[in-house]
């Protein structure tokens, strides 16, 4: 007797074609508000870095002063340390906000870098945004940035650089009329005067006869 076989499944295998693989699970992102400023552009500069998880709760908050510097270069330090934070806590997917027009559109190779104090900076924040298995940087205004402005403006404040981060250099500067007289070749003032640590002052000594 013969008997005949039900054809079995396509593909040749002892159960069919394999299903497919599911695809890979997404990374969950994490997102980073960087913010840069400086007092005078070049003058005191600092950068101000919020970091959310997936969930949008805060992980960190990451400010420092940063010396004399520019508000372009203070912005490129912001998102160095956020894809510094990121490195050191193994976060492999990251969105990055940032008011900074500028920056946006060079780290999305829409603008070339021309400046030579920003080639490197640039160079460091790409080779960095591309060990992340995803990266994101966005255009926010500055509503949608306050917190890492307070941070930048707090960094600030906290080595004596009063104003804020954007106010215009008139409105930072302000002005006393003091007393003083000179003894032994050194000038003494009529009242003390108590000022933050690092203010800048200028003098205009007007001689009386």
């Amino acid at each position: 007797m013969m008997i005949k076989r039900a054809p079995g499944p396509r593909g040749g295998g002892l159960f069919g074609d394999a299903a497919p693989e599911p695809p890979p699970a997404k990374t969950a992102a994490y997102q980073a508000n960087i913010d840069g400023g400086s007092r005078g552009n070049p003058g005191p500069a600092a950068y101000g870095v919020v970091v959310r998880d997936a969930s949008g709760a805060i992980v960190a908050r990451l400010k420092k002063y940063i010396g004399q510097n520019t508000n372009n270069v203070a912005e490129y330090f912001g998102l160095i340390a956020a894809l510094d934070y990121a490195q050191s806590q193994g976060i492999r997917a990251l969105r990055v906000e940032s008011d900074s027009e500028l920056l946006v559109k060079q780290m999305r190779r829409q603008y070339k870098v021309k400046s030579e104090e920003l080639k490197p900076l640039f160079e460091r924040a790409t080779k960095m945004a591309a060990g992340l298995e995803s990266f994101r940087i966005d255009h926010v205004y500055r509503e949608q940035n306050r917190e890492a402005d307070a941070l930048v403006n707090q960094a600030l404040d906290e080595t004596g650089r009063g104003g804020g981060s954007g106010a215009p250099q008139a409105a930072r500067e302000s002005a006393m009329r003091l007393t003083g007289r000179c003894r032994g070749g050194r000038l003494e003032l009529a009242q003390p005067v108590e000022l933050p640590d690092g203010t800048e002052v200028e003098i205009l000594v007007r001689v009386k006869k």
